[in-house]
């Protein structure tokens, strides 16, 4: 299945521009030891939650969304939103943060948890990392050990709400224990790959992990 036509390359925006020289410059990287387990090195708590895109925020039906799982499994699928709520659903809670130093506690989500994902594809035993891909054209490289972390999954809800179009709505990636770029917005497919791949972030100077508390912001 072709991904709908909205999913474009990511623009050149202000926003990418200044990221890259962040990367380039090491910005942000304080080497302090963590003093707060739940708080990693170098973030700041905020109470509402930062818009960052790059430059689109595609406007995803639910009529028109789909979720395609390829690559390195038994079973590749591609999901309608009824499929996708037909699927186990599952409510966590967790904090997010981001590479550019914020940090938000207690996210409450609902939706379709990793692990009920790879249970349903069944990755091959070659399989070690997943590319996801959003409607904006946005990429982001995840080991799989990460991706079917407990607390990951593919959240359609925030706060017992719709999760909103520009927060990545109708649904995105939550990996909290990850910096947040590595939460695809916008999700339109989930490649498993047996070979690690570097996504937009990571081929403009991001880490190709990205653990807050080791503070891998850049590559």
């Amino acid at each position: 299945m072709r991904i709908m036509d909205d999913e474009q390359p990511p623009a050149d925006t202000k926003l990418t521009r200044s990221k890259q020289r962040w990367a380039s410059e090491r910005k942000f990287i304080t080497g302090a030891r963590v003093a707060d387990d739940r708080l990693p090195p170098g973030q700041h708590l905020v109470r509402d939650w930062p818009v960052l895109d790059l430059g689109r925020q595609p406007d995803v039906s639910l009529d028109r969304w789909r979720l395609t799982v390829k690559g390195l499994v038994a079973r590749p699928v591609t999901l309608d939103w009824a499929a996708f709520l037909a699927l186990p659903q599952t409510d966590l809670r967790s904090d997010i943060h981001c590479v550019t130093t914020w940090s938000r506690y207690d996210n409450d989500w609902a939706g379709v948890s990793t692990h009920d994902l790879l249970d349903l594809v069944e990755p091959r035993d070659e399989a070690a990392f997943v590319m996801l891909h959003g409607y904006d054209g946005y990429t982001t490289n995840v080991p799989l050990a990460d991706f079917g972390s407990p607390q990951a999954l593919i959240a359609r809800t925030w706060q017992g709400k719709p999760l909103t179009r520009e927060h990545g709505g109708p649904a995105r990636l939550v990996i909290p224990h990850l910096y947040f770029w590595k939460s695809a917005k916008w999700i339109s497919a989930i490649e498993f790959l047996g070979a690690d791949r570097p996504g937009f972030w990571e081929v403009n100077g991001y880490h190709m992990r990205g653990d807050p508390w080791a503070e891998e912001r850049y590559s």
